[in-house]
């Protein structure tokens, strides 16, 4: 969610469809005029080295429309995850992408006013400690959990900057000693393509 976040922000791109695999990876397809493409995946490789998030990425100039089937996959739900595995951004449908003389400019991303938090753990214990002493730290509300198998699970607080901060710190302070810290971030005015990715 947080490269997501950067690769919308960083240029007039659009995403359109994010699939999950088996081993709790991602892959995010955008789409946009080739120099925003470029500098989106810029900045979202940027991003994950710095959180030493293993990324691979590769830019596609005017894809053929008869490849399209192989990375327009089509709706799939993994009951294990007990959710969606390929997810498209609430009210973005994925079209064809436009061919490169008729590409116009887009504006930055629409951004929400708040700002979410992301704890994720290894393991339930450590994950529900977590969030209870995240919501005891601050006024955040709890957006949304999701599984990502392996006993990993990510919960998503919502909130302003300042008590979603004070919130995701003392929820890391929390797992300790009870499961695996894996990951935790703050994002500020997260796009609305984001936020219609979480679950539920």
């Amino acid at each position: 969610m947080v490269v997501l976040d950067t690769l919308e922000k960083a240029a007039g791109v659009r995403l359109l469809q994010v699939e999950f695999n088996d081993l709790a990876g991602a892959s995010m397809k955008i789409t946009g005029p080739l120099a925003a493409v470029r500098a989106s995946i810029d900045a979202g490789q940027s991003l994950a080295s710095r959180l030493q998030v293993r990324c691979m990425a590769s830019v596609i100039p005017n894809p053929d429309p008869k490849a399209r089937p192989s990375w327009d996959a089509k709706p799939e739900y993994n009951p294990l995850m007990e959710q969606s595995v390929v997810k498209v951004p609430a009210g973005i449908a994925a079209e064809n992408p436009t061919p490169a003389a008729n590409r116009k400019e887009r504006p930055v991303s629409e951004q929400s006013s708040f700002a979410v938090g992301l704890i994720e753990t290894q393991g339930f214990t450590a994950i529900f400690e977590a969030i209870d002493t995240a919501c005891k730290a601050a006024n955040v509300e709890v957006l949304a959990r999701e599984k990502l198998g392996g006993g990993y699970i990510t919960v998503v607080l919502k909130g302003d900057v300042a008590a979603v901060n004070a919130a995701v710190e003392a929820g890391k302070a929390k797992v300790e000693g009870l499961g695996k810290l894996i990951a935790a971030h703050v994002i500020p005015s997260p796009t609305k393509a984001v936020l219609s990715l979480l679950p539920k």
